[in-house]
């Protein structure tokens, strides 16, 4: 093995293997299944490949819309039907020896035949299939076939020979390894579809092919070392070559007749280390891989890599047990948000939605994004953009909120997606996290599973044995946990702890929307919280255009499909009365709930933030929708963001102030999570909502970086004469934090008195705002004038005399009645007025 650039004897050839993508002149009908409509029954519809049912018969006009209305409901029936996908291709023999069929993603359980042939069996939405048909083609015209098996009957069947084990929703998913939302969740649309959901391709080749190529980046000191390891397939047994390339290095191995793996390494020195967003820069190596025979190119990769270091800091402290993501040595407060699938038919996401998505967790100052355990491992597109932004991500492996069979064939389902997906993810530096299940030990040890279980297997295995066994071997630069919640095991006891305790490792906070008002988060003092929510309906523009109800109440028919948590209007209301009166109209009500999201999610971070360093993360449930439905998103199922995308920019900002309790007294805390020193007089005041200022406190501050600092105030300003009448303002460098002492609805906040003036600029419009008395949470929706329309702000509070200007991106014709109208310029007051 060296490290200078291989002497080539000529130019060398380029024999790549053709690759061919059959996405072409596909069909789809339906072969089975009672329910299927006439119109339906008898169709031979176009299909679009990667696609799925629903959309190609929506396509064709033979289905309304799922997401509308309640057309969900409608269309049950094509979950339980059988569809088969047919295409044909022509073919002609080559010099080429291998001739493979590749299945990127089938979703689930597929029987596929080549030319009346059969080809293999598949029962994995979450794992890609390669099969050998070189004996099976013909020359000229060549029929595919994909029959797809009915997802809920195949669940229900494999539910009765693995045996009953405990899940939420209403079909058992845990008994197929299909997206565990596809059959619905509590936020999620029941679709229960089929389709090739990721591309199909004819790939041909001789001699030898590059089956997988895994890099492992890693830090010495100031060296960067690279590993990387190379799966060969073979159509010989000649001897070849493998090489590398990054950074001006080069390297390479030959491998012996018959020898299919080979590991490659290198050093850089003086490596530019990749950081997350907010930590530094994301540089970018880029990795050549070729394969060769003599002096001929038989396949090449590339693959862009960074290098960093990460540790999950779990050493038991006085407090309990932190749990703490260090990158590159530097212990990183999560500012997080839970990813849910961006469509509940995930081929309709795109590289430019997810660099959408990515923009808007970005504007919320999110540093993190989990992929949730009931999705997807997530696209190459998706971890390429991560990597380029420097968004941490955190991967669940697919097993959620279930007991789960270890018998086969499970286990070896489980084996195969994991080793895969570990393979194609590992060498992303924006994975910090790989997470065996979301929920599932919590779920064993306090729902009542062992009983139900009455002693089979629930999942351990994987947790505890499988999945770590194979991060450590195809991924050990990467962190691994069993689960979340996870409370680290004590001694290799991994029962020392019970699962969700606040003072140990991760936790969940769901009583909160469950049983309790928002407030009670202020009772917790976690050392990490992986999940936490409260729900808010859609935009007004998405909900009014996914139903059309008439009247539309919450209630009423649509709104009811399009609520999926158990008792979810109730909780709303619930969660709303003790900050504002129930309104009795439908605007009324849509702003009161996406305002009440917005508070009650800013009063947990806030919070959060302030425990730094004895809490290192908050990661919000969700960031996204998957489609228009009333839940704990701040972006909905449309794309449009909702009021607490901004309540989370703003409790997320690198520098945050915050009026907090103290040992039963506000005390104000600077967070400062920027990378430089913060220094400055910090000023406290009690004021009167006339704005007089009726006692003040100011302390001279200095924050290192990364770092909070905690001042008491004096009972004089800590303390309100008329609680309905007053609030606290902490003010340090021009950031600011409001604290009132009493509840919306128990204040003396009026009607709000607001002049505006509306500017014409490049892309759209300039709102500015005076407000001639106290405003709270003043907003601008600006989406109920134009659907397409964005603003930058939002939830600002402002006093008597100042004001707030508001950027508005639309292409719209708008006018200053457009946008001061009461409906669109909201604020808190309004909803304390209706009381």
């Amino acid at each position: 093995m060296n490290q200078s650039p291989p002497t080539l004897t000529s130019t060398p050839r380029r024999i790549l293997p053709a690759i061919r993508r059959l996405d072409e002149g596909w069909t789809v009908a339906a072969v089975d299944g009672a329910g299927v409509p006439a119109e339906v029954r008898g169709s031979i519809v176009a299909a679009t490949v990667p696609g799925s049912v629903h959309t190609d018969l929506l396509a064709a006009g033979l289905i309304p819309d799922p997401y509308l209305d309640s057309n969900e409901r409608q269309l049950a029936w094509i979950g339980l039907a059988d569809w088969r996908y047919t295409t044909t291709f022509a073919w002609q023999p080559a010099d080429s020896t291998k001739t493979e069929l590749n299945f990127a993603g089938l979703d689930t359980v597929a029987d596929i035949a080549l030319n009346g042939h059969p080809v293999g069996q598949t029962r994995n939405m979450h794992r890609s299939y390669r099969f050998d048909v070189r004996a099976l083609l013909r020359s000229g015209l060549n029929e595919l076939t994909v029959t797809f098996r009915s997802p809920i009957r195949h669940a229900d069947a494999a539910s009765l020979e693995l045996g009953y084990r405990p899940h939420v929703n209403h079909h058992p998913y845990n008994a197929i390894r299909k997206m565990a939302c596809s059959f619905g969740w509590d936020w999620g649309i029941d679709t229960s579809s089929s389709g090739m959901w990721r591309p199909v391709t004819l790939e041909s080749w001789s001699t030898a092919r590059l089956a997988t190529v895994r890099p492992i980046a890693t830090v010495d000191a100031s060296d960067g070392l690279i590993t990387v390891h190379v799966d060969v397939a073979r159509a010989s047994d000649a001897a070849v070559t493998v090489a590398a390339s990054v950074a001006g290095l080069d390297t390479e191995v030959e491998l012996a007749a018959g020898a299919t793996h080979a590991e490659l390494s290198l050093r850089i020195g003086d490596v530019a280390l990749w950081w997350p967003r907010g930590y530094g820069e994301q540089p970018l190596y880029d990795l050549a891989v070729t394969l060769r025979s003599g002096d001929t190119i038989l396949d090449e990769a590339n693959k862009p890599i960074g290098f960093r270091t990460v540790e999950l800091d779990i050493t038991p402290d006085a407090a309990g047990t932190p749990f703490t993501i260090v990158i590159n040595g530097q212990p990183v407060f999560v500012r997080g948000a839970n990813w849910i699938p961006d469509d509940a038919f995930p081929h309709r996401v795109d590289r430019a939605r997810y660099r959408d998505r990515l923009e808007q967790a970005e504007f919320a100052n999110i540093n993190l994004l989990r992929i949730w355990g009931g999705g997807i491992f997530e696209s190459d597109d998706f971890y390429e953009l991560c990597d380029e932004r420097g968004m941490l991500t955190w991967q669940d492996f697919l097993l959620a909120c279930a007991a789960y069979s270890e018998e086969q064939p499970l286990w070896d389902e489980m084996q195969a997606e994991a080793r895969e997906n570990v393979t194609r993810l590992a060498a992303h530096p924006s994975l910090v996290v790989l997470n065996g299940n979301n929920e599932n030990i919590w779920g064993y040890e306090d729902w009542n599973w062992k009983l139900r279980l009455d002693g089979k297997t629930w999942g351990a295995g994987y947790y505890y044995e499988l999945f770590p066994a194979i991060v450590a071997e195809l991924a050990p630069h990467v962190g691994y946990t069993p689960g979340s919640p996870f409370s680290p095991a004590v001694d290799g006891d991994v029962d020392a702890h019970v699962p969700n305790d606040p003072s140990h490792g991760t936790m969940h906070i769901w009583d909160i929307w469950n049983q309790r008002d928002y407030p009670n988060y202020l009772d917790y003092r976690p050392r990490f919280v992986a999940e936490f929510g409260w729900q808010g309906p859609p935009t007004w523009s998405t909900m009014t255009e996914s139903i059309s109800d008439a009247p539309l109440t919450p209630e009423s028919p649509g709104m009811v499909v399009h609520q999926k948590a158990a008792l979810g209007n109730a909780k709303l209301t619930d969660g709303l009365l003790a900050h504002f009166a129930l309104p009795n109209t439908i605007e009324d009500w849509h702003w009161a709930m996406s305002l009440n999201q917005a508070n009650a999610i800013s009063t947990a971070v806030d919070h959060l933030r302030s425990l730094q360093p004895h809490c290192m993360g908050s990661i919000v449930w969700q960031l996204n929708d998957c489609w228009p439905v009333t839940s704990w998103a701040a972006v909905d199922g449309y794309g449009r963001p909702k009021p607490l995308l901004y309540a989370l920019r703003h409790a997320y900002a690198d520098r945050l102030v915050t009026l907090q309790k103290r040992d039963g007294a506000f005390a104000a805390v600077a967070v400062n999570d920027s990378a430089d020193t913060w220094t400055g007089a910090l000023t406290v005041q009690r004021l009167s909502f006339a704005g007089t200022i009726l006692a003040e406190h100011t302390e001279q501050v200095t924050l290192a970086p990364r770092s909070t600092a905690t001042v008491p105030l004096p009972a004089a300003v800590a303390s309100a004469t008329d609680a309905a009448a007053e609030l606290l303002q902490a003010e340090l460098t021009g950031v600011r934090a409001h604290r009132f002492f009493a509840e919306p609805r128990d204040t003396a906040l009026h009607v709000p008195d607001l002049a505006t003036s509306l500017e014409r600029v490049s892309g759209g419009y300039r709102l500015t705002v005076t407000a001639n008395a106290l405003v709270r949470d003043l907003a601008l929706l600006v989406d109920q004038v134009d659907p397409a329309a964005g603003v930058t702000d939002m939830l600002v509070t402002l006093l008597p005399g100042e004001h707030v200007t508001f950027d508005i991106t639309s292409q719209a014709e708008l006018t200053a009645a457009d946008l001061s109208c009461p409906l669109v310029l909201r604020s808190a007051n309004q909803l304390v007025a209706l009381g």
